[in-house]
């Protein structure tokens, strides 16, 4: 009865202070200014002193040396996320500011949990909402009106690099940023039922306020995969409509083509939030708001669909609940995993679009061709949507992962997301499968801070193997197997071997002075005839070959006990 009463005499109190302390920059621009990062956290600790539903902490550190922050809104004051859990709650967690000049989210956020608490809108007993009021704190110090020239406001916002001049919605599974890091830190202890990350789209120019990226259904698979497609989605969609908004799927359209003849579902894999998020069983989505739309009008649709997740999670928080818990335990007995897709153009749905009518005209600096959108003729379209893919390649499970404990980089990682793993307590030895690195192609330039190695083709044998005390055994039998699988397996599109975190056995470090090597290889090749029938068939397989001695002598060597069998081998062994 006192926690009832003194409840009741905190909204009170908050009610009246209501103009003096919660009125945002936006409101007070009408709609055409987003705050700066030190507005915001300010904003927010008076938020928490106002209402007992508020509560924001500091979590951890950033690339600009300035903490995370993460505010948790619950009805009945509790914040303890496993008492929440434990009391049957659902949670909703909403990332802002990853890209900060697409600031609609913040805004979004600050208006949605202030009409919370002023009880102009209910949040569902059974709903608890969790926010990253800025996620990329550096770039939204970075302020400037003069980034993003395609959008239509606010008037100035931060830039989309961090101070590494990373673009965090590429950087969840490699981590390179402390805010990837502090994320997984923050993911992990709120294990949220949906997940939201809220961005500014480009690209083609239509009618529609705001699209959605869902991560993708086949990826996500099972029986959350279906449900995502053919139930949360459409409910979307629908609660959107409700409200005034024609909410689509994203567009995810970047050619000459015009855009009514359709385009392709988005591939969010891990690198995204969404894509990451999926290896956990959250349900996650990305909304987009359309740059050329008005900021105000943008930040209401960003408001309507926080709104339409709660109210269809908080409808459907069993079924949720259900398969989120039946996915954590089918994951710990797959044996079969995909690691490859691609799309499946056979399978299209038909969507409804509303665009503008597209062409060509001479380009005012050029003078050719260039791509324009006519504003006067909109129209109202039925237009393909391809967003099936098909499993191209997979993997078996093993029934662990080893990795020698001088690869503490990718150890960190693992730790960071909680895998869960051991170390051996003896030298031993083991025997497992060992991956050989046959070719992969690294990328030529820079992306992200990596020259990401691409078409990767293994080889495998079985070997018995030494291992010492302190190297890490990891089973595979947990909740994390997903993540460990398109981690750790060399060959899956995001894994550490992609993000170049192995390319230290890429270097031959043990070598030869030819001079020397020229009599030990001759004498081999007299000793060893299977030697010199490869070395023969090599040679008259390859011309190129067969005209350079060094090639000849290092493909000796190569078959040699001299060469280092480091070189090459991927030190992530598996187990059978």
């Amino acid at each position: 009865m006192r926690k009832l009463i003194f409840f009741c005499v905190a909204q009170v109190v908050f009610c009246s202070t209501q103009a003096q302390t919660t009125t945002t920059v936006f409101e007070q621009s009408a709609g055409t200014k987003t705050p700066t990062y030190f507005e915001i956290i300010d904003w927010w600790k008076k938020l928490d002193a106002a209402s007992p539903k508020v509560k924001m902490f500091t979590k951890g550190n950033t690339d600009a040396n300035l903490p995370l922050h993460l505010v948790i809104i619950s009805n009945n004051g509790v914040f303890d996320i496993a008492k929440l859990k434990q009391a049957n709650k659902r949670i909703v967690f909403v990332n802002n500011g990853i890209h900060p000049g697409e600031p609609d989210g913040i805004d979004a956020s600050m208006l949605l949990a202030r009409d919370i608490v002023a009880n102009k809108y209910k949040l569902p007993d059974n709903i608890v909402l969790a926010l990253i009021p800025v996620y990329n704190i550096g770039g939204s110090l970075n302020r400037s009106e003069y980034y993003r020239i395609d959008q239509e406001g606010p008037e100035a916002f931060g830039s989309r690099g961090n101070p590494q001049n990373l673009d965090l919605n590429r950087d969840f599974i490699k981590s390179d940023s402390r805010e990837a890091r502090s994320f997984a830190q923050i993911f992990h202890e709120l294990d949220p039922d949906v997940f939201v990350d809220n961005h500014v789209s480009n690209g083609a120019d239509y009618q529609h306020v705001i699209t959605l990226l869902s991560t993708q259904h086949n990826k996500l698979g099972g029986e959350m995969g279906m449900y995502l497609q053919n139930e949360f989605e459409p409910a979307l969609y629908a609660l959107m409509q409700e409200k005034g908004f024609d909410l689509i799927p994203y567009v995810n359209h970047w050619s000459n083509r015009k855009v009514e003849e359709g385009w392709k579902g988005f591939w969010d894999s891990p690198r995204y939030s969404t894509g990451y998020a999926g290896l956990w069983h959250t349900f996650s989505f990305m909304p987009e708001t359309h740059m050329l739309k008005p900021y105000k009008q943008r930040v209401e649709a960003t408001y309507a669909l926080m709104q339409s997740f709660i109210a269809f999670t908080s409808g459907n928080s069993e079924k949720i609940k259900t398969l989120r818990a039946n996915a954590k335990q089918q994951i710990k007995t797959q044996q079969v995993f995909p690691i490859q897709f691609e799309h499946d153009t056979t399978v299209v749905k038909t969507i409804t679009f509303k665009g503008f009518e597209s062409g060509n005209k001479p380009s005012g600096v050029s003078g050719l061709s260039r791509l324009y959108y006519d504003r006067t003729k909109p129209f109202t379209k039925q237009i393909p949507f391809y967003n099936q893919f098909k499993q191209t390649r997979t993997i078996e499970k093993a029934s662990a992962y080893i990795i020698p404990q001088g690869w503490w980089k990718v150890i960190e990682l693992l730790q960071l997301n909680k895998v869960v793993m051991y170390q051996l307590k003896s030298d031993t030895v083991i025997t497992v499968d060992v991956y050989r690195i046959e070719k992969y192609n690294s990328q030529a330039t820079a992306y992200e801070a990596h020259h990401v190695n691409t078409n990767t083709e293994v080889s495998t044998t079985s070997k018995a193997m030494p291992f010492r005390k302190g190297d890490w055994y990891i089973p595979l039998n947990q909740v994390a197997n997903r993540f460990l699988i398109e981690t750790l397996e060399p060959t899956a599109e995001d894994s550490y071997f992609a993000w170049n975190f192995f390319d230290g056995i890429l270097g031959q470090k043990e070598g030869y002075a030819a001079y020397v090597f020229e009599d030990k290889a001759a004498v081999m090749l007299q000793e060893n005839a299977a030697l010199r029938k490869a070395l023969q068939d090599k040679q008259q397989a390859d011309s190129q070959f067969a005209k350079s001695a060094r090639a000849q002598l290092d493909f000796v060597f190569k078959q040699s006990p001299y060469y280092e069998p480091d070189h090459l081998r991927y030190p992530v062994y598996r187990v059978k």
